[in-house]
């Protein structure tokens, strides 16, 4: 057999590969309604993730900055409470796999739920809520002191303060480690198949289990993802560089 007679037949048996995993019986929708469901895990536990991130991060500088301020009573005790169960919950969810958080929610907490997505989203919220805490915790203890006390003495009450002092900074700071989080939430949205979530990887997983063919569907999934996160981190130097530019004027 001649050199272009076994490329030939190479790519005979790629497109007999192709046609078996993605064109018989319309298997590439599987893959497509896989990438709706990942997508749409990764935007709202991003939405979850970003509200108790920044209650959290809120509760937690506060009581650093006003602790030693505070006088004894119900207001401090409720604040140093509300501070300690935010410590625990970073605690453990960063200190425990995804995975495992993943199956306790769904096997334990909502075991009469038969909404796997709902489940695995409101689990991805709450983990990527841990580390958006410590995001935004960063960005606000990265801001002077002094923007703060003069906030306090043009009349601004502490809310006030860091509603339209300090958060507006914050935000600027933070934005690309945030986009950041974004990226690596969707990638760990690919252990949703663990619950029988129809996600990417577990379409993926589910045409190789009916074909045998590892390799088309397999590689199909990792070029999506690695798609997804080169435009998203694209997005992300471009947010960058436009943020650098605005400090430059």
């Amino acid at each position: 057999m001649t050199l272009w007679e076994t490329i030939a037949a190479w790519f005979e048996g790629v497109k007999a590969e192709f046609i078996l995993n993605f064109v018989t019986r319309s298997r590439w929708k599987l893959l497509l309604s896989g990438l709706e469901n990942t997508l749409l895990m990764t935007f709202f536990a991003l939405c979850i993730g970003i509200v108790i991130g920044v209650l959290i991060a809120v509760i937690r500088t506060a009581w650093e900055s006003n602790k030693a301020k505070m006088k004894p009573g119900v207001g401090r005790f409720f604040m140093a409470l509300l501070n300690r169960i935010c410590v625990i919950y970073t605690t453990v969810i960063r200190g425990t796999p995804m995975v495992v958080q993943l199956l306790i929610l769904y096997y334990i907490v909502f075991a009469s739920s038969s909404n796997g997505l709902a489940v695995a989203t409101l689990s991805f919220g709450i983990n990527s809520g841990a580390y958006v805490s410590e995001i935004i915790r960063s960005g606000i203890m990265s801001i002077d002191k002094g923007q703060m006390e003069a906030g306090r003495s043009v009349g601004l009450n502490y809310v006030q303060t860091m509603w339209y002092i300090i958060a507006p900074q914050v935000l600027k700071n933070v934005l690309p480690t945030l986009a950041n989080e974004f990226i690596t939430l969707l990638k760990e949205t690919s252990v949703a198949g663990y619950v029988a979530v129809a996600d990417l990887t577990f379409a993926g997983n589910r045409i190789r289990g009916v074909t045998y063919s590892a390799f088309m569907p397999l590689i199909a999934v990792a070029l999506i993802y690695l798609l997804l996160v080169t435009g998203l981190t694209w997005l992300v130097g471009k947010l960058e560089r436009r943020l650098r530019q605005g400090d430059n004027r």
